[in-house]
């Protein structure tokens, strides 16, 4: 399907704003700002626990804000405990929190890294592997978690009807 355009110059105006659109995803795809690519990644999860420091040479770096990790596991603890208040059968809830925090932030970190080294990787297979951990691994990831979840409630379901 062919667009059609009044004029030359329009034409030119929509080639340079495609052209700044591609430079502005290469940017995020190469990982030239880390921090602003895994937010993008992550749907903004990681902006809360990461931040950039400048080294003595100059140069950014990727830093963990332990503050913000402690205070998100510490509030995690008391909602779990508030929730778990009244009738408290296990702590299995509580524990899976605190690992599925961690497992996160974990995961984003080596994907993070792995992603990043892979893309800036001479070797075009490497890229591709870089670009697959990318785009299809949050996908399997999402799955993971549905089929976790799903035997989780499974478990449950099994264990009340035990102690009924």
């Amino acid at each position: 399907m062919a667009t059609k355009y009044n004029s030359l110059d329009e034409l030119r105006r929509k080639k340079e704003l495609l052209k700044k659109e591609v430079s502005d995803l290469e940017d995020l795809l190469t990982f030239e700002n880390t921090k602003e690519s895994l937010s993008a990644f992550t749907h903004g999860f990681t902006d809360n626990f990461l931040t950039e420091k400048t080294t003595a040479e100059g140069d950014t770096k990727l830093a963990l804000k332990t503050g913000n990790i402690v205070k998100e596991l510490g509030q995690k603890l008391v909602r779990t405990s508030e929730r778990n208040s009244i009738i408290a059968f296990d702590n299995t809830g509580l524990q899976s929190n605190l690992l599925e925090s961690t497992l996160k932030l974990g995961g984003v970190a080596l994907v993070g890294t792995m992603a990043r080294k892979n893309l800036k990787s001479t070797s075009w297979r490497k890229r591709l592997i870089g670009l697959a951990l990318v785009y299809l691994l949050p996908y399997a990831l999402r799955f993971i978690r549905a089929k976790a979840e799903e035997f989780q409630k499974k478990h449950s379901l099994s264990s009340m009807e035990k102690l009924i």
